[in-house]
């Protein structure tokens, strides 16, 4: 079952500067071949950036496109493939990591679809989100069962050269196929196991569902396992309910060329007088959205943002 389209309608409104600390690491990708260490990035100053890119439509590539055109870096710093998801394979009744035509194929293009990025300095994470079959990050009923999605995870990680993985607990309609509702221990099970399997990679969570709520169980919070978390919903301002240091968090959300400039212009604006660390973008395509990037890098950098095709 293919992805879905992600769309951010809440409410009426559509609703890492840290992350050039985390190391590539020398995973290996399809063909053993490791991945290249990146160049290094023009200096940037400000909160990391991110760009949520659907590659069923879009091309991971349009993240490298765009600079700074006071300093040249790189205006989006992450860059997230949306989205693998977990699917429940109702014979064994076990969930599994399943990556539809286009997310494959962005992962076997590697080479052309995702070393270009991160040898910019661009961080390549994988977010993965649920697919209406009953599987989720918050019903694993065992620690057992958690772990071995992780390693599902942590493996393509490692197969493909990427930085890391995004948690995005949608769509996955808890109970169907007769699978379990959420609990408490499913999530903080998983988390732990995936930060022991990949302790110097990005794990971020978008801060939505049944796994967002669930981060403490029997005496450990995995809230300082991530990375980044950010506010779900575009258009708007959320700061998100983990315990992150601002540096890690996003409370602004938009979609570029949905959200208006002036509100991406206003929450990056409120995103650095208060001190945030990260601001996120959903929905980059191939146009030349330089306007739209622009209204947030102003505020972020001090400088327009350059499209070059």
């Amino acid at each position: 079952m293919s992805n879905p389209v992600r769309s951010r309608v809440r409410t009426a409104a559509l609703a890492l500067s840290a992350v050039a600390a985390l190391a590539l690491g020398t995973t290996t990708t399809t063909g053993a071949t490791a991945a290249p260490a990146p160049a290094p990035a023009a200096a940037k100053q400000g909160p990391t950036s991110v760009a949520y890119i659907e590659v069923n439509n879009n091309s991971m590539l349009n993240a490298g496109k765009y600079t700074l055109a006071d300093g040249g870096g790189n205006a989006f710093d992450v860059a997230v493939i949306f989205a693998a998801n977990i699917n429940y394979n109702t014979g064994s009744k076990k969930a599994y990591l399943h990556f539809n035509e286009n997310v494959q194929r962005v992962l076997d293009n590697a080479a052309t679809e995702i070393r270009p990025l991160q040898q910019k300095g661009i961080k390549v994470v994988l977010s993965v989100l649920g697919n209406h079959q009953g599987a989720g990050f918050a019903n694993f009923t065992s620690q057992q069962t958690a772990s071995a999605f992780a390693k599902e995870m942590s493996d393509a990680v490692a197969e493909y050269g990427l930085d890391g993985i995004d948690f995005d607990d949608e769509y996955a309609e808890y109970g169907n196929n007769g699978t379990a509702q959420p609990n408490d221990s499913s999530f903080v099970h998983l988390v732990t196991a995936l930060r022991a399997n990949m302790p110097d990679k990005i794990i971020s969570l978008y801060n939505i569902g049944p796994a967002a709520s669930r981060l403490s169980y029997g005496g450990v919070d995995v809230s300082s396992k991530f990375d980044y978390a950010w506010n779900p919903y575009y258009g708007t301002w959320q700061v998100p309910g983990i315990g992150l240091p601002k540096s890690r968090l996003s409370p602004a959300a938009v979609e570029i060329g949905r959200t208006s400039q002036s509100t991406v212009t206003s929450l990056a604006r409120r995103t650095v007088g208060e001190g945030y660390g990260v601001y996120l973008t959903y929905n980059l395509d191939g146009s030349d959205r330089s306007a739209d990037v622009s209204a947030f890098t102003r505020e972020l950098y001090g400088s327009d943002a350059v499209y070059t095709p």
